[in-house]
């Protein structure tokens, strides 16, 4: 299978880079950060190009390129995220706009211009987008903006799948909880800053509130990514699947 990961450059995209490879996939490692997409194919030995999830020309032209590169894709990760901790009442709308035009119109641009390949071509394939496990609960402080782009992402999700499904093309996401990652190093000294507590502090809260007693990896996220992507999930699709130790049930 031939997969491109948006948002390879670091954190679950990059882990998922190191997996599938590992696993023997073709990948195509995209980053808006050209630099951090090039360090990782470098070191594993794939493809690579930048790719802005907030333009439909970017998206054609690294779809475009890595085809051109490693053959028709087959999967789509629609990695790429962005988040901020701000309260609620003072919410601006540039934070509110962003958080909207990369966590859920991102996922919209990649998946539909993926499907339209995919469509045209006559073939299946599998999308996995990634939502959060703030995507289930609002239940969070300081992350309204994050909550409403991933409960979004997640009914997309599941709209996607019901039209896709004719064409053969199954689309799940992934609900990560509380992942060690660059992104998690700095939402500690946001969330410690407006709660008046120190950053370890707010990393033994993540761990309390997480019933496996532990911080989930990278890692952790990129295995469930590959079970979706893979034939064992093959009846699978319009799935939400929590990754995140038991931190929300539903």
């Amino acid at each position: 299978m031939n997969v491109l990961i948006t948002g390879a450059g670091c954190g679950i995209g990059e882990a998922t880079a190191r997996l599938l490879v590992g696993r023997g996939y073709k990948v195509a490692v995209t980053d808006l950060d050209p630099k951090a997409a090039q360090r990782v194919a470098s070191d594993l030995g794939c493809f690579n190009t930048a790719l802005d999830v907030t333009s439909r020309e970017s998206i054609r032209n690294g779809l475009g390129e890595a085809e051109a590169a490693i053959g028709p894709i087959d999967g789509l990760v629609a990695n790429a995220g962005v988040s901020s901790f701000v309260p609620f009442l003072e919410m601006p709308d540039a934070d509110w706009n962003l958080m909207f035009k990369v966590n859920t119109t991102g996922v919209f641009y990649c998946g539909q211009e993926f499907a339209k390949r995919l469509v045209a071509a006559g073939r299946g394939g599998v999308i996995v987008n990634l939502s959060s496990m703030a995507g289930k609960q609002g239940r969070v402080p300081y992350l309204s903006h994050y909550v409403a782009s991933k409960f979004a992402t997640l009914g997309l999700t599941q709209s996607m799948a019901f039209e896709l499904a004719p064409h053969n093309i199954r689309v799940n996401c992934v609900c990560p909880g509380y992942v060690a990652t660059s992104m998690q190093e700095r939402e500690l000294g946001w969330e410690a800053n407006l709660r008046g507590i120190t950053p370890e502090e707010v990393f033994d809260l993540y761990i309390k509130d997480t019933p496996m007693a532990r911080i989930e990896t990278a890692q952790d996220v990129a295995r469930a990514i590959a079970f979706l992507l893979g034939p064992d999930s093959a009846f699978i699709t319009g799935e939400a699947l929590s990754v995140n130790g038991g931190a929300y049930m539903d």
